[in-house]
């Protein structure tokens, strides 16, 4: 009988040993994230668009300015930048060449803080809106952000990168047109240390995401990353596709080939919408820091002159500064606007920009095309803008090196706002 005893008590701590570690093991296994999503704000006051990134420990929420050509995240740190697991790699280390950074800080202060460190790593971080430029130190400190549902039609509890890298700028580098508030950018462009490709490393996802841009300043929209079958949540439907072509600092072209108005094309010299950045056909470079889209001066010429001609009927009226062609509103709906098309790498692929995107109302009974004057010598000879962007679904694949076009969700019965950020949410933190 005693025997017995002790056979069953050893049998039900065997047992229970079992279930324990089996439970330690789930409990401890890492979670991984079906996709991210971030969501963006667009700024009343200057048009551009903004992500709160969770940064430091404890954690903080940080309003970046979104910079789709970025080589990466840039933030200041001279003031109030307190974190416990900020670190700034020593010169020369494997993090300040995944950078670009060759050259060693010196700073001059005599108690050590975030971003003035000696014998750390020096960069040269630049102001997208201004073009300055100012050397920061590179860093590393913790990044979380929302993963998605299995669906992706929700946000899922938040996810922590603890070694994200970065860069630190003196405050001076804040200067420009920036929405108020701001800290710095989010870098989104091709490059190593962008915040795409770091977290596409990270998480092991492959290196896409995906732009959804509002363009109300009352409902937020969303950056997906990775999700899992392009799952999305914003219902974009069918994509049309195009190359990706990438410039010398990472910035993403695609190859339009000519323009239509009510298809009919713009007369223009071919030779005109050649990139010297790509040395082909991908003039246009998609960004988020010009409000408008931006045409060479001889391209913006010829276009707005033959916009003119599709556009009978309506009043024209003194432009305003920054635009070249304005009407009266009054008589005025989006649905007569002529659409227009970007036409890429054959005539059966185009991007369309209807009315919402081509004309933005500038005033009382003003309405203005939305496409401005780039002058001679611009960075591209189309740089597509950010109200040309707004509810718009653009998703770049950087694995095949092609972009997905949605044109103007609002035809389809929905926007970049419907996403679902209600979930509730928790960290759960990754190494």
């Amino acid at each position: 009988m005693a025997s017995s005893i002790f056979y069953f008590l050893l049998t039900f701590l065997a047992l229970s040993n079992l279930v324990f570690l089996s439970q330690s093991q789930v409990t401890r296994a890492p979670f991984k994230p079906n996709g991210l999503v971030l969501p963006v704000f667009k700024d009343s006051a200057t048009g551009l668009h903004i992500a709160n990134i969770t940064k430091r420990t404890p954690q903080q929420s940080v309003p970046l300015l979104i910079d789709l050509n970025g080589r990466f995240l840039w933030l200041n740190c001279e003031k109030n930048y307190l974190s416990s697991t900020y670190f700034a790699p020593f010169c020369h280390s494997a993090q300040c060449s995944s950078v670009g950074a060759h050259s060693c800080n010196k700073c001059f202060s005599t108690t050590p803080r975030p971003g003035c460190h000696n014998n750390t790593c020096a960069v040269t971080i630049t102001n997208p809106l201004t073009r300055q430029t100012a050397i920061g130190e590179v860093a590393q400190d913790s990044l979380s952000i929302r993963s998605t549902t299995q669906f992706g039609s929700n946000s899922g509890p938040l996810v922590t990168i603890r070694h994200f890298v970065f860069a630190c700028s003196p405050s001076s580098l804040l200067q420009g047109p920036f929405p108020k508030n701001v800290q710095g950018v989010a870098g989104l462009g091709h490059d190593s240390v962008s915040l795409p490709i770091q977290l596409a490393s990270h998480f092991g996802f492959p290196r896409q995401f995906a732009l959804c841009l509002p363009s109300s300043s009352q409902k937020n929209g969303a950056i997906f990353f990775g999700t899992s079958g392009g799952l999305y949540g914003t219902q974009p439907g069918n994509l049309t596709y195009t190359p990706i072509i990438i410039g010398s600092q990472g910035e993403y072209f695609i190859p339009v080939r000519s323009i239509q108005v009510n298809n009919k094309p713009v007369p223009l010299n071919r030779s005109s919408l050649i990139s010297t950045r790509t040395r082909n056909f991908g003039g246009a470079m998609i960004s988020t820091t010009a409000p408008y889209t931006a045409l060479e001066h001889n391209i913006f010429t010829a276009f707005t002159q033959f916009f003119v001609k599709q556009f009978s009927g309506v009043s024209r009226v003194n432009p305003i500064s920054p635009f070249g062609l304005c009407f009266n509103s009054n008589n005025l709906s989006n649905t007569s606007v002529p659409h227009i098309d970007f036409v890429m790498q054959n005539k059966n692929v185009t991007w369309t920009i209807v009315g919402t995107n081509s004309v933005v109302q500038a005033g009382p009974g003003l309405s203005c095309l939305a496409f401005v004057d780039g002058g001679q010598n611009p960075k591209a000879p189309i740089v597509i803008g950010v109200h040309q962007l707004e509810d718009n679904f653009v998703q770049f694949d950087l694995v095949r090196s092609k972009l997905g076009l949605s044109s103007s969700l609002l035809s389809r019965n929905t926007s970049c706002s419907n996403f679902n950020f209600t979930s509730t949410s928790f960290v759960n933190e990754m190494e």
